[in-house]
């Protein structure tokens, strides 16, 4: 009979990445606090769809753990490095998309003064946001290869899905050293896309595994 675990485990990590994709898609382009508050219900919606994301994918990936087995420090590595990575992108998603529009509703009407204190405001939580979004790509990057290394050397699942992980992370990195912005909108859309591609993937592989009454 089908393993129930791996099966919603299989199908938390597709919708994961379902949620995650329409998020992308959805996602509002940054401006000035006068197009801020403009678009403030759509950066919430987006927001609160990117963290409702999260719990799916943390459980999709505890599957993935399981099914490499538990007991491998790779394998609880890269769980808890992701943990570590989804984390930081809800604190980000918190900050960036629930908190900053709260806080800027309240400020409809603005005197030159105050607009320029809330601008330098809201340059830092770009700053605050692109830090969360950092350690979230490099909790991922780090994760899936620790995964990658532990499918190409038991073979639970088949080599390329590894080897297809550790290209993907090593395209990042490469990404990185060439000076490719990972944490506007588009670069984040592009590591996402990568993300859900290889989430999809797992997803299903896991959705297939059977285990063996005994």
């Amino acid at each position: 009979m089908k393993n129930q675990t791996y099966y919603y485990s299989g199908t938390a990590l597709i919708t994961g990445a379902a949620i995650m994709t329409i998020t992308m898609v959805m996602h509002p382009t940054g401006g000035s606090l006068e197009h801020l508050r403009h678009i403030s219900t759509m950066i919430i919606v987006t927001h609160a769809l990117a963290i409702l994301s999260i719990p799916l994918t943390l459980f999709g990936f505890w599957g993935l753990t399981k099914k490499l087995s538990a007991d491998s420090p790779w394998s609880m590595g890269a769980f808890i490095t992701m943990c570590v990575g989804l984390f930081a992108v809800l604190l980000a998603a918190a900050v960036n998309g629930l908190a900053l529009p709260l806080f800027i509703k309240h400020y409809q009407e603005t005197t030159p003064e105050m607009t320029n204190s809330l601008t330098l405001l809201l340059t830092y939580n770009s700053a605050l946001n692109h830090a969360f979004d950092y350690i979230f790509i490099g909790g991922i990057c780090i994760a899936i290869s620790l995964w990658s290394v532990v499918i190409i050397k038991n073979g639970d699942f088949p080599k390329w899905v590894g080897y297809f992980g550790l290209f993907t992370c090593i395209l990042v990195l490469a990404g990185f050293i060439a000076g490719f912005i990972f944490v506007d909108l588009t670069g984040f859309r592009v590591f996402i896309a990568g993300l859900v591609v290889w989430m999809v993937i797992v997803g299903v592989l896991l959705k297939r595994v059977e285990q063996r009454a005994i």
